[in-house]
């Protein structure tokens, strides 16, 4: 926890209880647990908004290209090609149609 091994702790929990005193000491531990436990379920609560909201945007962008290759396919009529066809891919004005 933090890089803090035995040894420190124990200097920490000597320290605290010469400045706070023995009848303090349990009541400031337990808020300091509420607040850590506190702190926890708000950093969890803002992850999981965050991939949350990255989930959403790649729930957009995979929409966006579903909604191109539809649009594609209704304007030229293929659904991988992104371009509109050719002059050679489209009858000349000047040529003539065949009768049948």
């Amino acid at each position: 926890m933090f890089g803090i091994g035995m040894p420190e702790l124990l200097v920490i929990a000597v320290i605290a209880l010469l400045v706070v005193g023995p009848k303090k000491l349990p009541e400031i531990a337990k808020a300091l647990g509420k607040g850590l436990s506190e702190f926890r379920k708000v950093t969890e609560s803002a992850t999981d908004t965050i991939k949350e909201t990255l989930k959403t945007d790649e729930i957009k962008d995979e929409i966006k290209k579903d909604m191109d290759g539809l649009k594609d396919s209704l304007l030229y009529g293929k659904e991988e090609e992104t371009k509109p066809p050719s002059e050679s891919e489209t009858p000349k004005a000047d040529e003539p149609k065949s009768r049948t």
